[in-house]
């Protein structure tokens, strides 16, 4: 299976304080890999930096083959790498309608967007409920449902998603798991930032561990969550 990411040797700082140090990482076309890591280990940097948000300082990422740390973002976008951010970040006085077509501003083939947007529907009935309604009034289940719809929108090839489960009840995570995982089984390809380590540990099939900016453990994640560090650190024992 070809890399459909490749971040090789990266390097990022904010001002002085280094954020990441030579980070390494693969994610295989049709795969969800994982990223796991404590409060302030790297984790959302390191997405930034594919999007694009953090520039990098030292090292390469290739995304299909072609390396795109010098890119501008919305070219990033363009591409087909798409971010869902943390923190619920929807157009708050904008209409869940609004923001679905903003994910879709750049596309110009009204009946992929149709068909797209039927989709998301599919996934997501909720957001369909509630069309004319403001986004910032919706829950935070439905805001990240809205926030994964909204990229969606975009046809993207590779999802970046971080920490899909903050702040969720435990029936809402399983939901939108359960959708993360059927979006990769119909083929889209997730590098996913978790907190919640069984969970991600569970739907991924690799996943990295960061530690102060830097790569501290890889694997298999079925063996990860075997291994006596990863479980008395991330897994609660």
């Amino acid at each position: 299976m070809a890399d459909l990411l490749e971040i090789d040797g990266i390097s990022a700082a904010y001002g002085r304080i280094q954020a990441l140090s030579e980070v390494s990482l693969k994610v295989p076309e049709g795969a969800i890999v994982a990223l796991l890591g404590s409060n302030g280990a790297g984790k959302s940097t390191t997405l930034n930096t594919v999007s694009r948000l953090v520039p990098v300082t030292k090292g390469r990422i290739r995304f299909a083959g072609e390396e795109i740390q010098s890119w501008a973002s919305h070219k990033v976008v363009s591409a087909g790498v798409l971010q869902v951010p943390e923190g619920r970040e929807v157009f708050r006085d904008m209409s869940v309608r609004e923001n679905l077509d903003m994910g879709a501003y750049r596309r110009s083939d009204a009946a992929g967007i149709r068909r797209d947007l039927d989709r998301v529907f599919e996934y997501f009935p909720k957001l369909k409920e509630r069309l004319q309604q403001k986004a910032g009034t919706l829950s935070g289940g439905e805001q990240q449902m809205l926030l994964i719809g909204r990229a969606l929108m975009a046809g993207p090839r590779l999802l970046l998603l971080d920490e899909p489960s903050l702040g969720l009840s435990p029936l809402l995570v399983q939901q939108i798991f359960a959708i993360i995982e059927r979006l990769n089984r119909e083929g889209l390809t997730i590098l996913l930032v978790e907190q919640n380590a069984a969970i991600a540990l569970g739907c991924s099939t690799y996943a990295y561990i960061l530690e102060n900016g830097e790569m501290a453990l890889e694997g298999a994640s079925a063996k990860l969550r075997q291994d006596d560090s990863v479980r008395r650190t991330y897994l609660g024992g």
